[in-house]
């Protein structure tokens, strides 16, 4: 059987996940950014929640650890390097551990730039990803804490996870992102035909996430930032040709103030 994946809204533009397992019948939550939205999307589903895996410590990730953890004993797990930072951890992971639920693994890969010790899951045999703030849809997180050279590394390795891997990102940030990645990369048939979709998806008000990282790979201007075109037309901005890591830099600067 199948992992299940429940997706749902929560505070203003952030998405809750649990992920369950019916073999094991154990759930996951996937970052806690609403408490009690977590535990009233668990009993509508009937699943009980067993583990908590955090992304990082910004309270619109972890702060219903306690909560949560109150009303029904679960396990959290969370990034190493942020552990003094998020309530009522159990065990800390970093690059390269396992962590599982029922049979299924998923592997635990550094992110870290958006904060220094940021976590992604990747679930291989299941295809997924959950990415937290790392990567967006058409985007990448603000670079808070830490350096555009690890912030590129942390990308890619997203980049080199199997394209067909959905990436299950923690916000609704997808038309703001078309919107400079319009103005990064205008040439672009791919980024154009997917910016076309995002707009009527969310003129429909149709969440615009999961994203598929194929997708990605043709139109997110972060993770293009190896490509030779993108790079010389961002040279005079403070990228430059055959440098991806002061490509990401210039994207990134210039995002936070699009």
């Amino acid at each position: 059987m199948s992992l299940e994946v429940h997706q749902f809204a929560c505070l203003s533009d952030n998405y809750g996940y649990l992920l369950h397992d019916p073999v094991s019948n154990e759930t996951a939550c996937i970052d806690t950014p609403d408490a009690d939205a977590y535990l009233r999307e668990a009993g509508l589903k009937g699943w009980q929640i067993t583990q908590i895996w955090n992304t990082h410590w910004h309270a619109d990730h972890a702060g219903g650890n306690e909560a949560i953890k109150a009303a029904t004993g679960c396990t959290i797990v969370a990034p190493a390097g942020e552990a003094d930072k998020i309530a009522g951890v159990d065990r800390v992971v970093g690059q390269g551990d396992v962590v599982r639920l029922g049979d299924w693994e998923a592997q635990v890969i550094d992110v870290g730039g958006h904060t220094m010790g940021h976590i992604a899951y990747h679930l291989p045999a299941a295809g997924m990803a959950f990415v937290g703030d790392s990567v967006f849809a058409l985007g990448c997180g603000r670079m808070f804490e830490g350096t555009a050279p690890q912030f590129w590394a942390s990308l890619s390795r997203i980049k080199a996870l199997p394209v067909q891997t959905m990436l299950y990102c923690a916000h609704e940030y997808t038309a703001s992102n078309a919107r400079f990645a319009l103005h990064a990369d205008p040439d672009n048939p791919a980024l154009q035909a997917y910016a076309e979709e995002v707009a009527a998806r969310r003129a429909a008000d149709k969440w615009t996430v999961p994203t598929k990282l194929e997708r990605e790979l043709a139109a997110n201007p972060f993770l293009r930032a190896d490509d030779a075109g993108l790079q010389s037309r961002w040279a005079d901005r403070g990228g430059k040709v055959g440098d991806a890591v002061a490509t990401f830099a210039a994207l990134r600067a210039a995002k936070d103030n699009f």
